[in-house]
């Protein structure tokens, strides 16, 4: 066999073993349910529902 056709064997068979590592990494996170979007929240600055002194205590770590 030539220099090309090894590498090119070699290129089709890393190839296929990404395309079964995405599809495995694919369905394991389809395994884990429906995804639900995260709840949404209404901050209104300014209008009493919540202060910005509280919205800032809630980034500090």
């Amino acid at each position: 066999m030539t220099r090309g056709k090894i590498l090119a064997i070699i290129t089709g068979a890393i190839s296929i073993f990404l395309a079964l590592i995405y599809l495995i990494l694919v369905e394991l996170l389809d395994f884990r349910g429906e995804m639900i979007p995260a709840p949404v929240t209404m901050f209104i600055f300014g209008k009493g529902i919540i202060s910005q002194e509280a919205i800032a205590s809630l980034f500090w770590f």
